[in-house]
């Protein structure tokens, strides 16, 4: 990666209800270095992309990283620094192809066979959990837990990204296993004060960035 990947990844929370944009104004108000912006499945694409370069223009002014989850034409129309892809989305040698060799590429794991794959495949850091039971998107299969957090971690050399009701208290433990960073969704977005909910997911993560 020609960029460091920073520590904390604030997700897009669009269920009903939730603000996406002002919880991102929040987050990087207090120094979130990334935002994932991720969409449900129902969105259109023109509703993707006006969310996507809203939030691309709100991270480029705050020096913060923009990556666009499972829609990688999006990412490109925006101008995003990278994107993410699940399971069900395009292969993560696929995606390195759409994005090209420079962006910043996530892939989703969740034991270490596939995340050697992803690797090799070109996955620039991975996306490993859930690491605790959530709610905040449907479908998802059973949590990790911080061992495989750790198992993960200890398969490849690049970073691994904790997600699933990833909490302040709960990042020393997926620190200790491995985890080089994490991503939150509700933890923020659910938050009475999503700049606090940030700073205190701030203040249990390193300073700095990964090199």
């Amino acid at each position: 990666m020609a960029t460091p990947l920073g520590r904390l990844h604030l997700v897009t929370d669009c269920r009903p209800g939730r603000d996406p944009v002002a919880v991102v104004r929040a987050g990087l108000s207090v120094g979130v270095p990334v935002v994932q912006v991720r969409v449900p499945d129902g969105w259109t694409d023109r509703a993707a992309y006006e969310l996507a370069s809203t939030i691309e223009g709100l991270c480029r002014t705050a020096g913060a990283t923009c990556l666009v989850n499972d829609r990688l034409h999006v990412a490109l129309a925006v101008g995003a620094a990278g994107g993410h892809v699940g399971a069900d989305d395009l292969p993560v040698r696929a995606a390195r192809l759409i994005l090209g060799p420079h962006a910043i590429l996530g892939g989703t794991a969740r034991d270490p066979s596939t995340a050697r794959a992803a690797v090799a495949a070109g996955a620039s850091y991975l996306g490993v959990g859930p690491a605790y039971p959530t709610t905040t998107k449907e479908g998802l299969p059973a949590p990790i837990g911080v061992a495989g957090i750790g198992a993960v971690a200890a398969a490849v050399d690049v970073p691994v990204i904790a997600i699933g009701a990833v909490t302040a208290e709960r990042i020393p433990a997926l620190l200790d296993a491995g985890a080089y960073g994490v991503a939150v969704v509700s933890a923020v977005s659910g938050a009475a004060d999503p700049a606090s909910a940030c700073a205190r997911l701030l203040a249990a993560l390193p300073v700095g960035d990964r090199g």
